[in-house]
């Protein structure tokens, strides 16, 4: 919220004076990597097959939906929570040469006119980061290797933010809210997991704690009847 209030208001004069389309400084071969290799890792068409393949391979493992639900709840919370935020804020991306929020829009300028937060800086952090929790919370995998995959994590979102803001796609200020609003996501996704896990092992030790009824007692009580 805070960067959000300081993104529209002395924050742009930082967002335009230190934006520029620095990659066409570069040799095309330079920008062609930046662009069709590097860059969309952090986006739809790679991370979204990395979580579903995590997703599906580590429910088969454990027998439970659970880590499909997830999945499923994160790819939920980057269209409604960051593509709301997008449509809401309405802030023109650089390519339209204004920084004021509102002043864009998907109806007018299309893609171009829904800027804040960056959808792959947010999705590096809150895909990637809900796969590697899956594969922490319901796998045997080492915390060395759960460590080791959430540095890739940080990278991959690294590397979103220097690609974009090199090819001049955003704003800075776009992509430090679309980290922040994916680990935001991402941390109430595991919040929720977690609760409902505690509430299905409470439910489970409370009926293995009730009491049996005798089956005398039942006839008893039948006969009764």
């Amino acid at each position: 919220m805070l960067l959000t209030i300081l993104a529209a208001g002395p924050l742009q004069d930082v967002d335009t004076h230190g934006h520029e389309f620095w990659s066409r400084m570069l040799p095309p071969e330079v920008h062609y990597v930046l662009q069709h290799i590097l860059d969309p890792i952090a986006g739809q068409a790679v991370c979204l097959p990395v979580l579903a393949t995590v997703a599906v391979v580590v429910a088969y493992r454990r027998r439970s939906w659970r880590p499909i639900i997830c999945a499923a709840a994160a790819e939920a919370a980057f269209y409604v929570g960051v593509g709301g935020f997008k449509v809401l804020l309405a802030r023109p991306a650089p390519t339209e040469q204004d920084a004021e929020f509102f002043a864009g829009g998907i109806l007018k300028d299309g893609w171009h006119g829904i800027s804040y937060p960056s959808g792959h800086a947010a999705e590096a952090v809150l895909i990637y980061g809900m796969a590697v929790y899956l594969i922490a919370r319901y796998t045997a995998a080492s915390r060395t290797t759960v460590r080791f995959l959430a540095v890739g994590v940080g990278v991959i979102a690294l590397n979103a933010v220097a690609v974009s803001y090199t090819l001049g796609w955003h704003w800075a200020s776009d992509l430090f809210a679309g980290l922040l609003t994916g680990g935001l996501l991402l941390r109430l996704l595991v919040w929720w997991d977690t609760e409902a896990a505690a509430r299905q092992r409470e439910a489970q030790e409370l009926a293995a704690a009730r009491p049996l009824v005798p089956a005398s007692y039942a006839r008893t009580e039948k006969l009764a009847a």
